[in-house]
């Protein structure tokens, strides 16, 4: 089968196609002088005065303009100014503009509007196409919030965002923002911060490796090895979140708060910092650490907060209260400690032990040097026992209340008072029983050294007797109310964290 085709009709149907495939071109609207050089300006049209051009939807006007029609290719210089659409405009001493890939490359002087930014750099290539512009050569945005400068840039007009790059700085009356790569979303003023990052306010200072700052709302989320610094506290965490306006923020995953002038570090893994109300509240896992002559005491519990002003903090700890010390260590269910009286307080069933002492009352009250943070004394109120271990039976000293010393963190004197009684196995310098002491009295003084019973004084008549080891009477080996909680001693700082 033979197949004929009509000249005329093909023509028609591949004319459409063809003017698919061509490129709109700058069309010249005004020139006060057009000429052709072909010495100086081989293959170009030469616009002189008062130049008017167009390209899709953009007008420029110019000095002088070389005009390269086959190629659709033109470079203007002298006051070169553009309008795309009263959406973006541009100045700059020089530009040269290809139709074909709606790509310009301007210099000299380059200041960029975009509704509320202004974008000024020395160097900028435009593609119209995709509405993005770049600079490499240092450039400054403005708008009515921030100025932000940087050593590279790339400006996406349609979605108002900045990617900045080397030496990114930026500044308001409240901020300094320094980086090294981030977004910048003119309209809302929110960064995307990428790599080492510092902002800096009259309040606080923060430092992340990624994150996000809203420069408007002065909020802040970090991500990744971030600090936050207030005043004498910081705050480091896996996450942090900052608030300036309400002087907040929180911390989840690893969080670390230091008072560097209290040298007291809280640790946990969620908590909230209150910086107006001088308040620290961390719920996961709360630890808090003191350190005294180079020897750190850590309180935990399930919940742990810090408040008031500097050197008058009072800290407070609820539930599954442990202590551990290398000479100290205890458990209550409530613990609260009045920094500025150096007074720490333990309420609800609490037990310490110092030394081979295990004490217990309903409540125990210990007293530190307010100069040297050192545990000076103890009261023990109501119900108060001592017990120590001994290899046949327990030392016990009783009273309704009881007051102690402490020297160099160790236990020299006992005073009990009220209902005072003691049961004590004596034994001389071999460590050979002796005999055992089974006396009341109602205000008994005890001296210890090296934790162990010294001296009895008994300060009123006692009433009981000392009996040889074999002939003591088994109900007395007891004083009421005796509990061994040995199991429950913390030995190590891991073992606050065991819930009996």
């Amino acid at each position: 089968m033979k197949l004929t085709i009509n000249l005329k009709t093909f023509l028609l149907f591949l004319i459409p196609f063809m003017g698919m495939t061509q490129t709109s071109k700058i069309k010249i609207l005004h020139s006060n002088q057009t000429y052709r050089d072909q010495k100086q300006y081989p293959g170009a049209m030469v616009l002189n005065g008062n130049v008017q051009v167009e390209h899709q939807g953009a007008l420029l006007t110019c000095k002088k303009a070389l005009f390269y029609q086959l190629e659709n290719r033109l470079y203007a210089y002298g006051d070169v100014f553009v309008n795309q659409a009263d959406t973006l405009t541009q100045k700059s001493d020089h530009l040269q503009y290809d139709g074909d890939s709606q790509k310009a490359l301007s210099w000299g002087k380059v200041v960029v509007k975009d509704k509320d930014i202004t974008l000024t750099t020395d160097t900028l290539h435009f593609n119209r196409a995709t509405q993005v512009l770049t600079y490499d050569c240092f450039g400054t945005i403005v708008n009515q919030d921030n100025t932000l400068t940087s050593q590279i840039g790339e400006y996406f007009a349609n979605d108002k965002k900045l990617t900045a790059r080397q030496n990114v700085q930026v500044v308001n009356p409240d901020m300094n923002l320094k980086t090294g790569h981030m977004d910048y979303y003119t309209e809302t003023g929110r960064t995307y911060l990428y790599g080492p990052s510092t902002i800096i306010n009259k309040e606080s200072e923060l430092y992340t490796e990624r994150g996000i700052y809203d420069t408007r709302l002065s909020l802040g989320y970090l991500l990744k090895n971030s600090i936050i610094y207030h005043e004498s506290n910081e705050i480091e965490g896996d996450s942090l979140y900052y608030n300036k306006l309400k002087s907040f923020a929180s911390g989840t995953g690893n969080l670390v708060i230091t008072d560097t002038v209290n040298k007291i570090i809280v640790t946990g893994d969620y908590g909230e910092v209150y910086r107006d109300k001088d308040s620290i509240i961390v719920t996961k896992r709360p630890l808090a650490i003191s350190t005294v002559e180079k020897d750190s005491m850590f309180i935990h519990g399930d919940t742990l907060s810090i408040t008031g002003p500097e050197k008058n903090k009072l800290m407070k700890v609820f539930h599954h209260v442990k202590i551990f010390k290398s000479d100290l260590s205890g458990k209550c269910d409530s613990l609260v400690t009045h920094q500025g009286k150096g007074i720490t307080e333990l309420y609800s069933n609490p037990v310490l032990w110092s030394g081979a002492n295990q004490i217990t009352g309903d409540s125990i009250r210990l007293i530190s040097d307010l100069e040297t943070n050192k545990l000076d004394s103890l009261n023990i109120i109501k119900n108060a026992l001592i017990v120590q271990k001994d290899s046949v039976g327990y030392n016990q000293i009783a009273g309704r209340n009881m007051y102690g010393k402490f020297e160099n963190q160790k236990l020299t004197s006992l005073l009990a008072k009220g209902n005072g009684a003691v049961v004590n196995y004596a034994r001389n310098e071999q460590a050979e029983l002796t005999a055992i002491m089974d006396m009341e009295c109602s205000n008994i003084q005890f001296n210890l050294k090296e934790n162990k019973i010294q001296d009895i004084m008994f300060l009123k008549k006692p009433d009981g007797k000392t009996y040889p080891p074999a002939k003591f009477p088994e109900d007395r080996k007891l004083i009421k109310g005796f509990i061994w909680r040995g199991a429950e001693r913390p030995l190590k700082k891991e073992d606050i964290f065991i819930h009996d």
